[in-house]
Parts: structure tokens; C-alpha cells; sequence
């Protein structure tokens, strides 16, 4: 029997809800829009990073390697760039998510 897969690597992905899902979880919609610097520091928080690292694109990089989600780091730029709010509520809703599913 061949592993395809090392220990504790997961098979290539996506994140699991859009950029722009933002309805799928009004509770992470309005803690970011109410608080966006606290919603970045409760994901540094998660991710057990600095709390100033929450909102940035090195995180959402750092996270889409470890669960090998696909994208690249331009990106990354872009959606933290131009939907700040967007980008930093999809990782919450992902890393939620994966919580719920045990891998996180």
C-alpha cells in the first residue's frame, strides 16, 4: 500500500465558503464589521500568531499552506487589498468550519 499523503498533510482544497459568503455566518459578519481589528486578533488568536498578524495576507498564506488550499500569494495581496473585510471574515468562517470538522 502506497501513501499518497504524509502524516498530518491534507489533500489539496479550497476554502469552504466564498469570498463573498459573507451571509453564511452573520455572527462573524457583524463581529468584523462592528470590530474588524478584533475579529483579526480573535483568528491570530486560533492560528496561535501574533494578534497583530490577524489581518494580514501572511496569515491567510500561512493558513491556506498548512490546510494546502489552493491560491497563491498575489492572490492573497489582492483579496486582502481591495476586500480587506471579506478576506479576514472567509478565514474566520474556514477556520470555524474546520474546528467543527475536528481538523483544526
Amino acid at each position: 500500500m502506497a501513501v499518497t499523503n504524509q502524516p498530518g498533510s491534507y489533500a489539496p482544497s479550497e476554502f469552504q465558503t466564498g469570498l463573498c459568503d459573507i451571509w453564511k455566518d452573520c455572527g462573524t459578519f457583524w463581529y468584523g464589521l462592528c470590530c474588524h481589528i478584533c475579529l483579526g486578533c480573535t483568528i491570530a488568536s486560533d492560528m496561535n500568531e501574533f494578534f497583530l498578524c490577524g489581518l494580514s495576507m501572511a496569515i491567510r498564506s500561512v493558513y491556506r499552506t498548512k490546510y494546502n488550499i489552493g491560491g497563491s500569494l498575489c492572490c492573497d495581496f489582492m483579496a486582502s487589498y481591495f476586500c480587506p473585510m471579506c478576506t479576514t471574515c472567509q478565514l474566520k468562517r474556514d477556520i470555524d468550519r474546520r474546528k467543527e470538522q475536528g481538523i483544526f
